[in-house]
């Protein structure tokens, strides 16, 4: 289906000049020092304490600039998939007499920001924060960012100042990969934050202590904090004394800004204020390269779909129902119309070429006769439609154009008898209701939820939604999916460790998941982003981060 404009979209040009206004009162930065000042989709500065909230946009913007975490994510080629490298941990092995025990040898040599030493001790603190509840650092409010991305790590033992044993609660081969969202925050600076803080005991210590961190964050990332004010502006400067020498950013500062809506930050990137934008209106494309600013993207691992609700009395519990909505979008013309090209139809998680692909017996595309059958098939028709309620976010981390791109979608599925209700509630609120479930009253009787997911790796592409455990408060399975092939194709894959193995048992699973519509697949995101000409040096990999240390900005 190939659809006009919205309502949104046709007063964009009305909005474009108020946002020049308003984008006028941003405040400029002068002097000698080079700057690069970033319009975010988010509506606010993302958690600067160590375990960023707001998805995945807050690790691109407060985890992987300030902080490092054991492993982390090669960034550095356009070309090619970004892998998993060692970073603070040089090496690390599975114990083969029980594979519930990993040794991590620790990168010699590296300091926090406020110069205490990085160490096996600042390892085991960092991961009690988030998961020994009578640690005095133990924060609740970083709990839900971070145990649902490694749900199986269990605990932490120092073997000597530069070793570490981590545990699990069962065999699982992902944990390396898990560990790249689990970022190490200086022990020594908080421990004077705790000390100075008032309470009334220990835990209101802790509290504060977490909030004064937040002001004056210390990492080992190549970006130190220099100035930050909630809601408005963070800045960054180079972390000169960074442990690893090719990456210390060439510009001096870095400014962050939060700009929820699409046209104010393509405003802002017109107007001058900004150098470079998230996301920007898909409808202003054409002005953009017609001015002479770079439009950068890049077909990544991350999905924008719909996940349906699995509990009974559920409309999406009929696979007919499930199958007749991934056959009656036309992607092809969401892509040419709505979104000007910036994005990649999704026939699933992974397509053709990926090796978790699979061999999938159902072929997602658009067949709307075929849909139409379905659903007749189901009992409905054009004198009795579903109807259907979707909770989705007006902007935010990788939601790319989620009102419109949700209304597009609205009007499609009326074509087989859908009747789609949309519940628009602000990101963060969207995200944090994304692991309390279709069973919590924030779900306000939505029975799917449009929250887009990264799909780097077999945990956060598959397992934290298909498997039966990862239901709430686990993990991100919204919908309380149980089935025991998921769950039976998730452990086969989790305990092998042999790659190729791992590989097929991960296809196998995708296939499964494709072949049950478990998702309304709709669009692979290409992080459109623009900039201006004077950034040089960007390299956009085939991620949902990014590298800003080789970055520079001319005169």
């Amino acid at each position: 289906m190939r659809t006009e404009k919205s309502a949104k979209g046709r007063a964009s040009a009305a909005v474009m000049m108020l946002a020049i206004a308003c984008a006028a009162g941003l405040p400029r930065i002068a002097g000698a020092e080079t700057v690069l000042r970033i319009g975010m989709t988010a509506a606010d500065i993302p958690r600067t304490l160590g375990q960023p909230d707001q998805g995945f946009e807050g690790n691109r913007f407060t985890g992987l600039t300030m902080y490092d975490a054991l492993t982390m994510w090669d960034l550095s080629a356009a070309d090619k998939p970004s892998v998993m490298i060692p970073g603070l941990a040089t090496e690390w092995a599975v114990d083969d007499a029980d594979r519930k025990k990993w040794t991590f040898k620790l990168r010699p040599g590296v300091t926090f920001h406020d110069g205490s030493p990085f160490n096996a001790d600042a390892v085991v603190w960092n991961v009690e924060k988030v998961l020994k509840q009578d640690a005095p650092q133990f924060d609740p409010s970083q709990v839900g960012v971070t145990a649902s991305r490694m749900p199986t790590l269990a605990s932490a033992r120092k073997i000597d100042d530069m070793t570490v044993e981590l545990t699990t609660k069962e065999p699982d081969s992902f944990l390396p990969i898990n560990l790249t969202n689990l970022f190490m925050a200086s022990p020594s600076k908080w421990q004077k934050l705790f000390e100075a803080a008032e309470g009334a005991d220990a835990k209101a210590k802790s509290q504060a202590a977490w909030g004064a961190f937040a002001k004056d964050a210390s990492g080992t990332g190549p970006w130190k904090m220099s100035s930050f004010t909630p809601r408005e502006r963070l800045e960054l400067v180079k972390n000169d004394k960074y442990w690893n020498k090719d990456r210390i950013p060439k510009v001096d500062k870095m400014v962050l800004l939060p700009m929820p809506e699409a046209n104010a930050r393509t405003a802002a990137l017109l107007s001058g204020q900004v150098d470079w934008v998230e996301a920007p209106a898909p409808d202003a494309v054409k002005e953009i390269k017609a001015r002479g600013f770079a439009l950068q993207s890049n077909e990544e691992p991350h999905v924008w779909p719909w996940q349906f609700s699995r509990v009974e009395g559920s409309p999406w519990n009929d696979i007919r129902v499930r199958k007749a909505a991934n056959l009656c979008v036309d992607r092809e013309g969401l892509k040419e119309g709505l979104l000007a090209g910036l994005m990649v139809p999704a026939s699933g998680t992974f397509e053709p070429g990926h090796p978790w692909r699979g061999k999938p017996t159902f072929e997602i595309k658009y067949d709307k006769p075929a849909a139409q059958k379905l659903m007749q098939e189901a009992g409905f028709g054009p004198g009795k439609k579903l109807s259907v309620k979707i909770q989705t976010s007006a902007s935010g981390s990788g939601q790319m154009q989620p009102l419109p791109m949700n209304e597009y979608l609205q009007q499609a599925l009326a074509e087989c008898y859908f009747d789609v209700q949309l519940d628009v509630i602000e990101w963060n609120t969207l995200f944090t209701n994304w692991r309390r479930g279709v069973k919590d009253p924030s779900a306000n009787g939505a029975n799917a939820t449009n929250v887009t997911y990264a799909a780097m790796d077999p945990f956060f592409a598959m397992v934290r939604f298909l498997q039966s455990s990862m239901a709430p408060p686990v993990s991100n399975n919204w919908g309380y999916i149980n089935n025991p092939k998921f769950d039976e194709l998730v452990t086969k894959a989790r305990q092998t460790f042999d790659p190729v193995a791992r590989d097929a048992a991960l296809a196998e699973l995708h296939a499964a998941s494709v072949d049950d519509a478990a998702f309304l697949y709709v669009a692979h995101d290409v992080a459109p982003r623009a900039m201006s000409p004077k950034v040089k040096g960007f390299v956009q990999p085939k991620s949902w981060f990014v590298d800003f240390s080789p970055i520079s900005m001319t005169p």
